[in-house]
């Protein structure tokens, strides 16, 4: 067996079903063999998650010759251990969530909803696996025109990287090697065994009781998602709230339903340490009230990520880097080394599949057409899919205040919107914060069930520069809650309606009777 298929032929993922095998088959097959370099490449991209992959499709797109490497599975985190397989499992479980709370909206059900984990979990490796061919070695070979190169990359020369006992020459290079889940350092964790986005999506049975360590996006969407397939969660923060880094209010709303939903909060907690006993992984946590043990049959950690920027050679080619922020960019998204550039969570703060698309894009543009675009120029959405969920744009409220910008904001809760109120959804609303005395948007957070499909519109009116006050004339159809958006400029568009405009119209009425 040749030395480019070796570390191939053993890599699996669990379980070994007919959707994994499938997988496997179209982002890391075992049988590839990688292709002769080409003499030289406008473009090596170290990397196939969705920065990398973006960069390497868009490049050739326009005519770059592009190699790829990717030392796993090709579509990253994204496909493989975030986003789809946990929105499929999210789905699963508000299903069971919406069957068991039907009873408010007049309809009978024969008894309790519950959820067959293995079937949700099935479901979500056969999306996964559909989904894969999106990003298959074999498309980005024949149809996009990408050498891709599986195995480990590293940086050989100021214009090489060695993969696989072969050696590609570049004109300019991209590292998208992404970040991987990192667990805190707490006694006992590592023997006792824990799990992460990276390992709970092999799960087949579900765990009665399951703790959940960090607060974060991704600690609150699987928190929830496991208590409404059955679990009995505990959630344990050392933030004294869920959610620290969006907007408070909007924090607040996804908590009181944490807790209405039956999840056990241990916040401002502090973890001292984890034992194995029997069957059971104790946690001895310490909190205002004092120190309690809690015994759960599984962990699930969900509290950082720290960048993949070992074993490439970054040293030698003059790429500065640090284990915690990772690789060195400046606004262009250029390294230290001039002629590399870098993209995706290797690098950035903002960790999301949309951020690694857009800054691809960016890259493709700096690199390969001496461009000056700016990543900083990028007006960011995000979305946390809890439920509700939250969406965010643009500045919150203190980053307002840390900058100097004086502001004024709009909120629209949603008690008060009639969609909301017919769909059982009033706990929410659209908060929108403009420049003070003008209607130039700053930032916008949304809390709502579909709160990541409503916040575009926001985003779309900042990139655009269009005023809260022109969306007041934007016609929404009724009912929807999309709605709240129009009335925040309603909001605006009557604080213009000043006393003095005010006796102004009304002298005018009084000449025309």
């Amino acid at each position: 067996m040749s030395d480019t298929k070796a570390h191939m032929a053993t890599l699996q993922v669990l379980p070994d079903d007919e959707s994994n095998r499938t997988l496997v088959a179209n982002v890391h097959p075992s049988d590839w063999t990688n292709p002769t370099p080409a003499g030289r490449y406008n473009l090596v991209v170290i990397g196939g998650g969705t920065a990398g992959l973006i960069t390497a499709a868009g490049a050739a797109g326009l005519g770059a010759r592009v190699a790829l490497v990717e030392r796993h599975l090709l579509g990253g985190d994204c496909l493989n251990v975030g986003c789809v397989p946990s929105k499929a499992v999210i789905r699963a479980s508000r299903a069971v969530f919406d069957a068991n709370d039907s009873a408010r909206f007049g309809a009978r059900a024969a008894g309790a909803a519950a959820a067959d984990f293995a079937a949700v979990m099935a479901r979500m490796r056969g999306i996964r696996a559909h989904i894969s061919a999106n990003d298959s070695a074999r498309r980005y070979r024949d149809e996009k025109g990408v050498d891709i190169f599986l195995g480990e990359a590293r940086f050989s020369g100021a214009d090489t990287v060695e993969v696989g006992g072969r050696t590609l020459r570049f004109k300019k290079a991209v590292i998208a090697s992404g970040a991987r889940a990192v667990a805190p350092p707490i006694a006992g964790l590592a023997e006792a065994g824990y799990l992460t986005n990276e390992t709970v999506f092999t799960l087949t049975q579900r765990p009665d009781r399951l703790a959940v360590i960090g607060a974060g996006p991704i600690g609150c969407e699987l928190a929830q998602a496991f208590q409404r397939l059955g679990s009995a969660v505990t959630l344990l923060n050392d933030a004294a709230h869920i959610l620290p880094r969006e907007d408070a209010d909007a924090a607040e709303i996804v908590q009181r339903q944490f807790v209405a939903e039956g999840m056990r909060l241990e916040l401002a907690a502090e973890i001292l340490s984890v034992r194995r006993d029997g069957a059971d992984k104790v946690l001895r946590v310490r909190t205002a009230g004092g120190e309690t043990e809690l015994r759960v049959d599984e962990i699930l950690v969900g509290a950082g990520r720290a960048p993949n920027v070992a074993d490439m050679g970054l040293e030698t080619v003059g790429v500065e880097f640090d284990d915690r922020r990772g690789v060195r960019v400046d606004d262009h998204l250029r390294t230290t080394n001039p002629r590399i550039f870098a993209c995706g969570d290797v690098c950035m703060d903002w960790k999301f599949t949309h951020a690694a698309d857009f800054a691809a894009r960016t890259v493709i543009q700096n690199a390969l057409f001496f461009g000056r675009k700016k990543l900083s120029a990028l007006h960011m959405p995000w979305c946390t899919y809890t439920d509700p969920e939250i969406a965010h744009v643009g500045l919150y409220e203190r980053e307002a205040a840390a900058r100097g910008l004086a502001v004024d904001t709009w909120l629209r809760p949603f008690h008060e919107v009639d969609r909301a109120l017919t769909d059982g959804e009033k706990e929410g609303f659209v908060k929108i914060l403009t420049k003070k005395g003008g209607d130039e948007i700053l930032g916008a957070t949304i809390v709502a069930r579909h709160a990541g499909e409503m916040i575009s519109e926001l985003t779309l009116a900042m990139v655009g520069k269009v005023g809260l006050g022109t969306l007041a004339s934007v016609i929404h159809p009724y009912p929807t809650q999309a709605e709240a958006i129009r009335q925040c400029g309603d909001l605006y568009n009557r604080t213009r309606l000043t006393p003095t405009v005010k006796k102004l119209f009304a002298g005018l009425m009084a000449l025309q009777r």
